[in-house]
């Protein structure tokens, strides 16, 4: 017996790993050799693989399509018809599958609605990308970034706030987290 659920509109090819209380939802495609694990939900109309890895808890909404080349760690959100690429310089008529480049969605990671990650970038840990960015670099740890192309506006919190400053510190109003910008990064210093 099955510890997952699947609908019976979706189809999952041979050689899948579906981690116990995984919820894939209508018209879903699971290609070979994808792992998914625990607790993710797929809602409608997702494509996943082949030879992705998906980490757990994380949520893929409504007609995303996570293609070979692309790793999720745990927690990450990918909102409603978010894209991913995983060739460069595509074209129709050049076969260039041995070309995928690498595009890895840190844990705890949120891409917004119509987003659009080109390949090889790497999003950071509880980075938030807004609805309708084009991310063509990397984005950092906790950085929020918007626009075409994307760009770093400020910073948010583990839980998904943006965080306000105070001094030399950056705090959440909502948890109460506390953090420090150390150069380009973000550091944190009291996680409540």
């Amino acid at each position: 017996m099955n510890n997952y659920f699947i609908h019976q509109s979706s189809f999952v090819d041979e050689n899948v790993i579906i981690g116990k209380g995984t919820k894939i939802w209508h018209f879903c495609h699971i290609l070979s050799n994808t792992v998914i694990g625990e607790n993710c939900i797929l809602g409608q109309n997702v494509m996943i693989g082949p030879d992705v890895i998906i980490g757990n808890n994380c949520k893929i909404q409504n007609n995303v399509s996570i293609y070979k080349g692309v790793v999720l760690e745990d927690d990450v959100f990918c909102g409603p018809s978010c894209v991913f690429t995983n060739v460069i310089n595509p074209r129709a008529f050049i076969e260039r599958k041995h070309e995928f480049r690498t595009t890895l969605v840190k844990k705890g990671a949120t891409i917004g609605a119509n987003a659009t990650i080109i390949c090889g970038n790497t999003i950071g840990r509880y980075a938030f990308v807004g609805a309708g960015a084009v991310v063509t670099k990397d984005v950092e740890d906790y950085a929020l970034v918007i626009g075409i192309p994307a760009k770093q506006v400020g910073w948010v919190c583990k839980c998904g706030l943006k965080l306000q400053k105070n001094e030399s510190e950056l705090i959440c109003k909502n948890c109460g987290n506390v953090y420090k910008i150390d150069g380009k990064k973000l550091q944190v210093m009291i996680e409540k």
